[in-house]
């Protein structure tokens, strides 16, 4: 029987995503209409923002593990979490998780590899961009990588928070992205990271400059790997 995976979403569009990600491409391995058994919690995301704008790592974590509980209650063999940003706790949580967990970036960082791409544009929020979780698992991976400069990362936060995450995906948005990530090519990147899982629903493989790592849709794939053995 395929393990039952378990969803810890925070926002709701990239978690969306990765749940249709789960069912729809599911059937590519297991048949017609079949796919694992998943279920899903999440805090509103203005909880975890709460702790996020505070720089309290340990309530993001005790948000999560708080899923993580309730998930494995309802039968959830392993979990995983759709949010980028958050993974910034993930060394707070996996010690203490009831089940194991699979981790957004290094399923990014192991698809680049496979890819051989050599240098990385990182996208996000600003949390995710300043922050240790990409550089940990990339530097880990061999890999190096680059992020948009300060002004950039700025209206970048921005866009997710007031667009992204509410479902809003403009042309305007759109051609910043495609302007930031040209910036990065420039740089040297051979591919850009769309380290907030709701980048995907506004950049495309055929709108990107440079080739796309979609963690979102990454992350899914591997639970589908994992739940089928």
């Amino acid at each position: 029987m395929p393990q039952h995976i378990g969803i810890v979403a925070c926002s709701a569009e990239g978690a969306a995503l990765c749940y249709r990600t789960i069912c729809l491409e599911g059937t590519v391995i297991m048949g017609r209409h079949d796919h694992p058994e998943v279920s899903m919690h999440t805090h509103a995301l203005a909880e975890y923002m709460k702790c996020i704008n505070a720089n309290d790592w340990a309530g993001v974590a005790e948000l999560m593990l708080s899923s993580a509980e309730k998930l494995a209650r309802a039968g959830a063999d392993f979990l995983l979490c759709p949010d980028n940003t958050i993974h910034q706790a993930f060394d707070l949580v996996e010690h203490r998780s009831p089940r194991p967990w699979l981790h957004i970036a290094q399923e990014v960082a192991a698809e680049a590899k496979r890819d051989h791409y050599k240098r990385l544009g990182v996208l996000g929020t600003r949390y995710l961009m300043e922050g240790p979780v990409y550089p940990e698992k990339l530097k880990a991976a061999g890999l190096e990588y680059r992020i948009p400069g300060p002004m950039e990362r700025d209206k970048i936060n921005q866009i997710i928070f007031d667009e992204l995450v509410n479902a809003q995906f403009t042309p305007r948005s759109l051609a910043y992205f495609r302007e930031v990530i040209r910036s990065l090519a420039d740089e040297g990147c051979d591919a850009v990271v769309l380290g907030c899982t709701e980048i995907p629903l506004l950049v495309t493989p055929d709108t990107s400059p440079l080739p796309t790592l979609d963690s979102t849709r990454l992350l899914a794939r591997a639970a589908l790997r994992k739940a089928v053995g």
